[in-house]
């Protein structure tokens, strides 16, 4: 289980309505003529994805005159058939639209548990938590997935072109094939237990012998087509009721080893939601972000929060002080995290007293430049329920992000999730069905306390997603900005933000700073960068614990600087979504 925690932000105004007004006048809102034209490659807009391909078809939908949020849901379809490891239609998700005039809204499309889950789901006959493993490969971790509800109510609100349409290249992509990438094919050789467990799943990526097809082999998914085309044309109607919300929740409940498994009546019945956001300013910047279920929101505003009174600037990019700084800030928000956030419709999670300037200026006290914390703990903000215990949440790991602009400058922040690398390992009409409910605690009580993000029915697991958006001091639209890699997102996001902000980075330069995060009182730090060489330096800071190793990062963003709108993805895996 991780620990962390976070510190000081100078205006922290959680929004109290799912569309949050623009600030007030006094923030210097812009007129058109200030608004920077938003436009790449001659279409009016601009989109950042995890592959080339479902980039491409957010491009097509601005190219064809639809809105941000068009090229969000075309993305996202196309993603499901390009990278089935990360997320889709069987997953959930977290939306956050910014406009020119600063009106934020978010939706919540995360998974829910099914009405007969109880907060002992993933405990044995004896009562005690079994191996990971068995709690994975199985119906008991399927969530109701909440991705196409998103989609559809992020489209009837802002969506300009046809329902239909947005699904052209996604259908396209898995009827006549596409080419496997070198990162689709490590992934499958890597979780091949998972990936292969079912037969349409060995069908799909593996050859007769058992082994993943190599990068590079066409797969072609008429299952996902077909399911594609009838979300298509007969709407989330076509997904969440009649034939293949029955075959879903059967191919669910035959792995579910206990009753109260999915039924057709748990799809019928899912609902995404329109939330509220949750805000803060960093250096004047205002940021914008997902409120719970997912903790990221909170996370990344605390964290730049806490750091808000340190001149990283001075201090400088390559300074072991600024990433001691920017841990300790972590150390801080993660204890509050693990002990408060959850979704909201069960627990009273306090948003308010969380981000809070007087608290996180209290909290901010606690980080010294020049030690490290002794111990660290959650704090007690406004409104905090008593009580609470700390649960035993795995780590999370297959996401994407992904982030659009469009000719308006409306910004688009969009993560989508299976949870593990191929989820389940289940599938349904061509597409992996994901693990989400392994994220809420599968330990309901700790010594004798509950904790706050225990299953029940219904419930969305919480999440650590953290899709931002950004407007500048003269209150212009700048960045969307989100990350995937589970409990390293908020981490990621908030690194590149003070990047953009404090250091003056571009888009790419800022997504490949290198990784630092704090877990309970150790420290890791990125393999192969200058962090390692600076483990000295931390340990004279007071960090006994640093280890340095590969990590599996992978952000997107887009970005106003010089005049234009820039996408960027992670230079991490540059190399490995070349599509041969």
């Amino acid at each position: 289980m991780i620990r962390h925690a976070i510190l000081s932000l100078a205006a922290v105004l959680p929004l109290a309505a799912c569309t949050a007004p623009p600030p007030p006048a006094s923030a210097s809102a812009p007129t058109p003529a200030d608004l920077p034209p938003a436009s790449a490659a001659g279409v009016a807009g601009t989109v950042s994805a995890a592959d080339p391909r479902a980039e491409a078809a957010g491009l097509a939908m601005l190219r064809a005159g639809g809105s941000a949020t068009d090229a969000a849901i075309a993305t996202m379809l196309a993603l499901t058939v390009v990278e089935p490891q990360s997320s889709g239609i069987g997953g959930g998700g977290f939306l956050v639209r910014g406009t020119a005039d600063g009106t934020v809204e978010t939706f919540d499309g995360r998974e829910t548990a099914p009405a007969g889950a109880t907060p002992d789901w993933f405990l044995d006959e004896n009562g005690e938590v079994p191996p990971f493993s068995e709690s994975v490969r199985s119906g008991l971790s399927v969530g109701v997935p909440g991705n196409v509800a998103l989609a559809a109510l992020a489209h009837r609100q802002h969506g300009r072109l046809p329902w239909a349409r947005l699904f052209e290249p996604a259908i396209e992509l898995a009827r006549d094939g596409f080419r496997m990438t070198p990162r689709l094919h490590r992934s499958l050789a890597g979780t091949a237990e998972r990936a292969g467990w079912t037969a349409q799943g060995r069908a799909l990526f593996f050859d007769a012998q058992g082994n993943p097809h190599p990068a590079g082999h066409l797969v072609v998914n008429t299952a996902l087509a077909e399911t594609l085309e009838a979300i298509a044309a007969g709407g989330p109607e076509a997904f969440y009721h009649g034939e293949r919300a029955a075959s879903l929740a059967a191919t669910v409940a035959a792995e579910t080893p206990r009753a109260g498994a999915m039924t057709a009546g748990d799809l019928a019945a899912y609902e995404a939601r329109a939330r509220d956001a949750v805000c803060g300013t960093y250096r004047d910047y205002r940021i914008c972000g997902m409120g719970p279920p997912t903790s990221g929101g909170v996370a990344v505003l605390q964290i730049l929060g806490q750091l808000e009174r340190f001149d990283l600037a001075a201090l400088g990019v390559d300074n072991p002080v600024t990433w001691h700084l920017f841990v300790e800030s972590q150390r801080l928000a993660y204890a509050d995290r693990e002990l408060y956030l959850a979704d909201a419709d069960f627990v009273s999670v306090p948003v308010a007293g969380l981000v809070d300037p007087g608290y996180l200026a209290r909290r901010s006290a606690l980080i010294a430049p020049d030690a490290t914390m002794a111990t660290v703990a959650a704090g007690v903000p406004e409104g905090a329920p008593r009580a609470l215990a700390d649960g035993d949440e795995p780590e999370e790991r297959g996401t994407s992000h992904f982030a659009v602009v469009d000719g308006a400058n409306t910004m688009v922040s969009y993560t989508s999730t299976i949870e593990s690398a191929f989820g389940s390992g289940l599938m349904s009409g061509g597409f992996f069905l994901n693990n989400e409910l392994t994220d809420f605690s599968r330990s309901p009580t700790v010594e004798g306390r509950l904790v706050a993000n225990r299953v029940e029915p219904g419930k969305r697991p919480r999440s650590s997603m953290a899709p931002m958006v950004v407007w500048d001091p003269q209150g212009r639209p700048v960045l969307a900005i989100g990350a995937a890699g589970g409990s390293t997102i908020p981490v990621q996001t908030a690194r590149s933000i003070v990047g953009v902000i404090d250091f003056g980075l571009d888009a790419e330069a800022a997504l490949a700073l290198p990784f630092a995060m704090a877990y309970g009182d150790a420290v890791l730090v990125e393999k192969g960068t200058w962090l390692e060489r600076a483990i000295p330096r931390l340990r004279a800071l007071g960090h006994e614990t640093v280890t340095a190793r590969e990590v599996g990062l992978k952000a997107n963003a887009v970005l106003y600087r010089d005049g234009k709108w820039t996408p960027a993805r992670d230079p991490r895996i540059a190399a490995q979504i070349v599509v041969p």
